[in-house]
C-alpha cells in the first residue's frame, strides 16, 4: 500500500479521564498547578545554574539539560491538555496530533539519555575524581547533549512514515489528552506489526539499554565507594548520588508500569492506561525541580539568593 493513498481521519478525539467527564473542569485546577510547578520550578533551575558561576560544572550542566527536557514535555502535552479538560475541545487535527507524539517520545528518550550521561558524571566523579575535569570538558559535555539530542531524533523518525502508511478507519477516538504511539496503533485496520516490532526494538535499544548502563554505573560506584575505610566519607560520597538515583526511580518506574500496562494490561480497566500514562508523562518534570531543589544544597542556595535580589 502507498504512503500517501491510505484513509485518514481529519482530526482525532482527545479523551480525559474516563468516567470523570463532568469532573474535568475541577481536575483543570489541579493540572494547572502542575504545569506550573512544571515550568516553573524547570526554569528557575535553569537560570540558577546560568547565573551562578559556581555551578558551572558538568553534574548541573546535564542537570540544566533535564531541566530543559523536563520544560520541553510539558509544553509539548500542555496545549490539548488543558483544551480537553478546560474547554472541553477534544479535535486535534491528524498531523499536528502525529507531531505532538513525536515529541512527546523524543523529549522522552532525551530524558533517559540525559539521565545516564548524569550516572556516568557520577562514575567518573566518584571511581576517576582527578581525571573529572580532564574526562567532561565543556567540548565533551556539548558532545554528549548533541549526541543525545541527535539519538532522540533519528531514532524516532521512522515511527512517523510507519504510522503514515497505516489506514485509520476503525475510529478516531484515543484513550489520552495527547497522542501516544501505542494509543494510535490501536486505531489502524491494517497489520501493525511492523510498527510493533521497530516500537519494541526503539523500547530495548535505548531506554532499556540506558537503564542497563545506570545500572552498571552504580554497580561499579558501590564497588568504588565501599573501598573507602571510613563510613563517614563512604555516606558523603554515596549523598551525592542520592539526587539522581531519585530523578532515575521517578522517571523509569512510571514508565516501566506504562509499557507493562499497555502489552500486557488489555485487560485492565481504561482509567488504569489513563492513569500510568499521565503519572509517566506529568510526575517527573513536577518532581525533578523538587527533588534537586531539596537535595542539593549549591542549587538551594542559588535559588534562595535569586529570590532575595528579586525583593530587594
Amino acid at each position: 500500500m502507498g504512503l500517501f493513498n491510505v484513509t485518514h481521519p481529519a482530526s482525532f478525539l482527545l479523551t480525559g479521564i474516563p468516567g470523570l467527564e463532568s469532573s474535568h473542569a475541577w481536575l483543570a485546577g489541579p493540572l494547572c498547578v502542575m504545569y506550573a510547578v512544571a515550568l516553573g520550578g524547570n526554569t528557575v533551575i535553569l537560570q540558577a545554574v546560568r547565573v551562578e558561576p559556581s555551578l558551572h560544572e558538568p553534574m548541573y550542566y546535564f542537570l540544566s539539560m533535564l531541566s530543559f527536557s523536563d520544560v520541553a514535555m510539558s509544553m509539548a502535552t500542555l496545549p490539548t491538555v488543558l483544551r480537553t479538560f478546560c474547554l472541553n475541545a477534544r479535535n486535534i487535527a491528524f498531523d499536528a496530533c502525529l507531531i505532538q507524539m513525536f515529541l512527546i517520545h523524543s523529549f522522552s528518550m532525551m530524558e533517559s539519555g540525559i539521565l545516564l550521561a548524569m550516572s556516568f558524571d557520577r562514575y567518573v566523579a566518584i571511581c576517576d575524581p582527578l581525571r573529572y575535569a580532564a574526562v567532561l570538558t565543556n567540548e565533551v559535555i556539548a558532545r554528549i547533549g548533541i549526541a543525545v539530542a541527535a539519538r532522540s531524533f533519528i531514532i524516532l523518525l521512522p515511527l512517523l512514515f510507519l504510522f503514515k502508511r497505516l489506514p485509520i478507519c476503525r475510529s478516531n477516538v484515543l484513550s489520552h489528552s495527547y497522542c501516544l504511539h501505542p494509543d494510535m496503533m490501536k486505531l489502524a485496520c491494517a497489520d501493525i506489526t511492523i510498527n510493533s516490532i521497530y516500537g519494541f526494538f526503539v523500547l530495548v535499544s535505548t531506554f532499556g539499554m540506558d537503564m542497563f548502563l545506570i545500572f552498571l554505573s552504580y554497580v561499579l560506584i558501590l564497588h568504588s565507594v565501599m573501598a573507602i575505610a571510613s563510613r563517614e566519607e563512604r555516606l558523603k560520597v554515596l549523598n551525592t548520588c542520592v539526587s539522581h538515583i531519585l530523578a532515575v526511580l521517578v522517571f523509569y518506574v512510571p514508565m516501566i508500569g506504562v509499557s507493562t500496562v499497555h502489552r500486557f494490561g488489555k485487560h485492565a480497566p481504561r482509567y488504569v492506561h489513563v492513569l500510568m500514562s499521565n503519572v509517566y508523562l506529568f510526575v517527573p518534570p513536577v518532581l525533578n525541580p523538587l527533588i534537586y531543589s531539596a537535595k542539593t544544597k549549591e542549587i538551594r542556595r542559588t535559588i534562595v539568593r535569586m529570590f532575595r535580589h528579586m525583593k530587594t
